[in-house]
């Protein structure tokens, strides 16, 4: 049986450098040629073969190896009719078919390659198989070129494909509309079938297409919506779609704070606000990359604000306290984190928890209206933090937080009532009669989880480099990479506090300041009334500050400092109150046929609101006010800003930072912590 030449021998000729060469000799790796012309030369085998022109004349070259895992996936049939042109390929070209007993019309010695090929072609059209000379050269030099897989009929190949004999206009109506189905809700397959039959004709006309049958059509849709999730969850269908791409590389950090990913979700558990209101909280966090140390979390109603994000930063550079009721055992003192050397740098270490404080170089954050806000950069700014913006729609920009997320609901939240699951096809019947926990005590629950918790579970993202099949705890992660980085914490007062707070302009009115129909006055605004502040970028205004949880009052920048005035019907309200609790008072006020501008009518409205509000659902109260009065003391309460005390120079009103006492901060000396933890 003849088979190709893969071997070279002395006597052979080649194609090379242009022309034919005979080989002469082969000593070792050096090859003798002799030209046609009698010239001759010696080259390296390695050169010769690896040639783009280089081939055996006599007997042709060896074809390329065919890619068995692609002839693997090929229909039975239209693999044997390839293995049965291979046969008289090979029959053409050596003089023997593979199994067979030499014939003389295809001996090479006495036949011509021409002559073999005209044997070939009437052999085949005598046995029913019409075949030309050129069909049969064509075959050949694909046979050559691309071994088995070059004999295999392409037209078979495009019908073994998903989109079958289906008419090219059809597959491309059906992927545009697979690719409108992102945004939308889920819908079955006949729509999709509807909107791909109308879209042909509106483009081509009535009947032009021609369309698959029924069941075709079904198979043909199934096939091209593989992965997508076109008739699934929605949710999957969207973040498969958001997936970049190209392949993109995990964010990375060396030391703590290189990069720390800050993000809000509403929390899956529902809670309890205020005589009987159901809701969800907004958990905002913010997630150190290099140690996965959640630095700060913060609960909140629904509808988060810029003042969250930033008091987030506030809580991300102070250490957390050790609370009453918590085990000795969440104290620093007894954790892995360098307790004593962090004690003698900074004294509010001796009675901290045991997680570690990150001062954040770089921020990154969403395209979220809370962290675009003026506050939360002003903040940054403040802190001397830089600001990342993750890429529209480009979640793994903050990969870790999504995640971080992700866990915090399988780790806590689901452990606790009224869990809400992720999406409603997971939610269980009747989760707000479970809803047994407010939010301040939620948020103890989840400040005590992330000591006891979080800080202390190994995590697959950080491993130890000496040992890396042991994943290390944040904690853990922390106490190795504190003594290259360095620790030098920031020490926040009220009055960095007030810095933080939402800011709008005013004039110093003989009756004060107004805001949201809201008079504010004090004693300390004597010397500024009717006086321009100097700011000519304002037009003379004055910078006041604002907490939204509490606007009784606001905060006036004087040059002799900080003035705090009250609203002038504070006395009419006894319970505490935000802007949307006021607002909620001015919609009742105008309901009752009153005036939704009038100062005192809307203090009236306010305190029968709150007063009503207490007695429960009994009281005639609407749920939307009863909301918005249990909002706003779920805010009031777990808002909890560090406490600014009068300045009796600047008069009635005025406020500052009472004087503590500096702690000199020191920094981490590298080489004596690392040989101390050696």
């Amino acid at each position: 049986m003849g088979q190709w030449q893969l071997v070279l021998r002395p006597g052979d000729w080649v194609h090379f450098d242009g022309g034919e060469h005979q080989v002469v000799a082969i000593a070792g790796t050096s090859v003798r040629l002799r030209s046609s012309g009698g010239d001759q030369m010696v080259v390296l085998a390695t050169h010769l073969m690896s040639a783009a022109d280089f081939g055996v004349v006599e007997g042709g070259a060896a074809p390329q190896m065919s890619p068995f895992g692609l002839l693997d996936g090929l229909p039975a049939g239209v693999l044997a009719e390839a293995k049965e042109w291979e046969r008289h390929i090979l029959e053409i070209t050596t003089g023997v078919a593979p199994g067979a007993s030499p014939r003389l019309e295809y001996d090479p010695a006495t036949r011509t390659q021409a002559e073999r090929d005209r044997a070939k072609a009437a052999e085949l059209s005598g046995a029913g198989r019409p075949v030309g000379v050129r069909t049969l050269q064509r075959m050949r030099a694909r046979y050559v070129e691309h071994g088995l897989w070059g004999l295999v009929d392409q037209r078979a190949l495009r019908e073994s494909e998903t989109t079958g004999r289906v008419d090219e206009r059809v597959v491309a109506a059906i992927r545009a509309e697979l690719d409108a189905q992102t945004g939308v809700s889920t819908g079955t397959r006949s729509r999709l079938i509807r909107r791909v039959s109308k879209a042909l004709e509106d483009t081509y006309g009535p009947g032009v297409v021609a369309l698959p049958g029924k069941t075709t059509f079904y198979k043909l849709i199934d096939s091209l919506s593989t992965g997508r999730h076109s008739f699934g969850s929605a949710i999957t269908r969207r973040q498969t779609a958001n997936r970049p791409a190209r392949p993109f590389t995990p964010t990375l950090a060396a030391r703590p704070g290189e990069q720390v990913q800050v993000d809000s979700t509403p929390l899956d558990v529902m809670v309890a606000l205020d005589d009987g209101v159901i809701a969800r909280a907004d958990l905002t966090i913010a997630v150190d990359v290099a140690t996965r140390t959640i630095c700060a979390a913060v609960l909140r109603p629904v509808g988060t604000k810029a003042v969250d994000a930033a008091l987030l930063l506030a809580r991300m550079v102070v250490p957390e306290p050790m609370r009453p009721g918590w085990a000795g055992a969440l104290a620093m003192s007894v954790s892995r984190l360098p307790h004593e050397r962090l004690v003698g740098i900074d004294a509010r270490m001796e009675l901290a928890a045991a997680k570690p404080v990150i001062i954040p170089d770089t921020i990154v954050i969403d395209g979220g209206r809370v962290f675009l806000s003026e506050t939360f950069t002003r903040a940054c700014e403040r802190l001397g933090i830089s600001v990342q913006h993750a890429r529209k729609r480009t979640p793994t920009d903050k990969g870790i937080v999504e995640a971080t997320f992700a866990a915090i609901n399988t780790l806590w939240c689901q452990h606790l009532p009224a869990y809400t699951g992720s999406n409603p096809s997971r939610r269980g019947d009747r989760v707000e009669a479970d809803a047994a926990w407010t939010i301040p005590q939620l948020q103890d629950l989840l400040d005590e989880w992330l000591i006891s918790g979080w800080q202390t579970r190994p995590h697959e993202g950080l491993r130890d480099p000496d040992f890396p099949r042991r994943a290390l705890s944040p904690n853990e992660a922390y106490a190795a990479m504190v003594a290259a980085a360095g620790y030098l914490p920031i020490t926040l007062t009220g009055t960095d506090y007030l810095e933080l707070l939402p800011i709008t302009w005013r004039a110093i009115n003989d009756y004060g300041i107004r805001i949201d129909y809201r008079t504010y006055d004090a004693r300390g605004l004597e010397p500024f009334r009717r006086e321009p502040s100097g700011v000519t970028a304002k037009k003379g205004l004055w910078e006041v500050h604002y907490d939204p949880y509490d606007v009784s009052q606001v905060f006036v920048r004087t040059p002799t400092g900080w003035v705090t005035a009250e609203w002038t019907h504070k006395p009419m309200v006894t319970g505490p109150f935000a802007d949307f609790t006021w607002r909620e008072a001015r919609r009742r006020a105008a309901e009752k046929g009153g005036d939704d501008t009038d100062e005192t009518a809307i203090a009236r409205a306010l305190e029968e609101l709150l007063t009503r509000s207490e007695q429960g659902p009994a009281a005639a109260v609407d749920r939307a006010a009863r909301r918005a009065v249990a909002r706003g003391r779920a805010a009031a309460i777990t808002h909890r800003p560090p406490k600014v005390e009068p300045d009796p120079s600047a008069g009635q009103g005025a406020a500052e930072q009472v004087e503590a006492t500096v702690i000199p901060f020191g920094i981490f000396d590298a080489e004596a912590e690392a040989e101390k933890w050696r």
